[in-house]
């Protein structure tokens, strides 16, 4: 025991231990990743396809499956020093108040202004926009973590930002909608009058609180029909997992300073962002043979893409606009019920993770939103951090663990992924504690009408 406590409670890496480059789990896949489709001819998007959605350099770390390490440029390894390395915490007093033999780790991404680690993926897509002479970029935000980075990613660079916000995240997050247009951002919540395909949603869905699918519809109208600007993206693609392996390196780094080595790792999935990037190193040695690991995604019992979806190809966004990705997916045209977890409201899942979990090499949970935020609470009053909606679902499972640990005696190293603070969910805790929350889960039926409609692909 005394040379355990040699662990500090938070393990910081020097700056001459940052990562250099970001690791691409795809080149170590067996089975890659299905590649995008054209939604019209139904075959492989090429690169000058995809480059009239994307920026061009981005285009090619999205179809690229067999590099490595893709060296990160000094420009964004500088921005990077600003918040970044985050530390990766030794959870004592939580461990203490379970009084469970368990070990547990947590890295926390929320120590920017963005309050998440969606920055760390913004501000990569924002450079190599500006590298290739933009004038700007469109995206879509649920929770308003993403819209709040690429915003502050954007005003730093110099580019003009257009945000559409899920509409039910607008009207329940006002707060970060004005740390966006502090940073310079236009926010729009979705769907909205101001694109063909938001009029085409809301004449068909009058009333709709909005999707992510909804809003990355609006953003890629406006990036396409408009010179000088590009879509980026916070999660699902590719890129964006390859950005966000800079927290799995981390926390890889961080662990094996002091001999760590995880038996468990979990993290909240919506679209895949987070989750792929804290997994990344340690899947690599999973599919390389060098080391095994439990690996848990976590989800939203309201929108159960991992655990009640189907993997096949499906839409990206309800306007069917975008290409066609092989994913779990709940359909396209799914708007899931407006629970508080904005940014895991998004009806597939990452191609590379639904890969993964295909080949059984992870596993998924779907939870109730009030079991979320009980452990969210009770996570809050020991480690005195008020987390995300999103984030809890990963402290739900883990805390679930530590007290399996604790009946059975089971010394397990649980590391779970803390994404993030919870400040501007305020209204999302302020409901749970006045008993106003529900835990809608959609029925077989429903989920069944919506695979119903998924494309036919050979």
């Amino acid at each position: 025991m005394a040379e355990e406590k040699k662990i500090p409670y938070k393990i910081y890496l020097e700056e001459n231990e940052m990562p250099q480059a970001w690791y691409n789990v795809r080149a170590d896949m067996k089975n890659k990743p299905a590649p995008l489709l054209n939604p019209g001819t139904h075959q492989p998007m090429t690169a000058e396809e995809l480059g009239g959605v994307f920026c061009e350099e981005l285009v090619q770390q999205e179809l690229d499956n067999d590099t490595r390490y893709i060296e990160i440029p000094q420009e964004i390894r500088d921005f990077y020093k600003m918040y970044r390395p985050s530390p990766l915490v030794r959870a004592y007093c939580l461990e203490e108040k379970l009084q469970t033999p368990a070990k547990i780790y947590y890295k926390f991404e929320g120590n920017n202004t963005s309050g998440s680690h969606k920055l760390n993926s913004a501000i990569a897509q924002a450079y190599y926009a500006k590298k290739q002479g933009l004038k700007g970029v469109t995206t879509e935000t649920g929770a308003g973590q993403w819209g709040t980075a690429l915003s502050m990613a954007c005003a730093y660079l110099g580019l003009d930002c257009k945000v559409y916000m899920v509409k039910v995240s607008y009207e329940q997050k006002p707060f970060r909608r004005e740390v966006m247009r502090t940073y310079g951002a236009s926010v729009v919540p979705s769907p909205s009058d101001t694109t063909a395909v938001g009029r085409k949603i809301l004449a068909e869905h009058p009333g709709t609180t909005g999707s992510l699918g909804c809003a990355i519809s609006e953003a890629v109208e406006v990036a396409v029909s408009n010179p000088g600007y590009r879509y980026v993206l916070g999660s699902v693609l590719n890129q964006v997992l390859l950005h966000q392996s800079v927290i799995g390196l981390e926390t890889k780094i961080a662990l094996d300073k002091y001999n760590i080595k995880p038996d468990m790792i979990i993290g909240c999935a919506g679209g895949g962002s987070n989750l792929g990037g804290l997994i990344s190193p340690f899947m690599g040695e999973k599919l390389r043979g060098e080391a095994d690991y439990e690996i848990v995604a976590v989800e939203p019992a309201s929108c159960p893409s991992f655990t009640r979806g189907v993997y096949a190809y499906d839409f990206c966004d309800t306007g069917m606009v975008c290409p066609l990705a092989k994913m779990y997916t709940l359909g396209s045209d799914f708007i899931p019920a407006p629970n508080h977890a904005g940014g895991l409201r998004y009806h597939g899942m990452s191609p590379i993770l639904s890969q993964l979990y295909a080949d059984g090499l992870m596993k998924a949970v779907a939870v109730p939103q009030t079991a979320v935020f009980e452990a969210a609470e009770e996570f809050a009053r020991v480690e005195g951090i008020l987390p995300a909606p999103e984030s809890s679902h990963a402290i739900k499972v883990a805390l679930d663990e530590a007290k399996r640990c604790r009946e059975t005696g089971e010394e397990k190293t649980i590391v779970f992924g803390l994404t993030g603070t919870g400040y501007f969910d305020m209204v999302a805790y302020e409901k749970f504690h006045d008993g106003k929350m529900d835990d809608y889960i959609p029925t077989d039926e429903e989920l069944a009408a919506f695979r119903a409609r998924l494309p036919q692909v050979d």
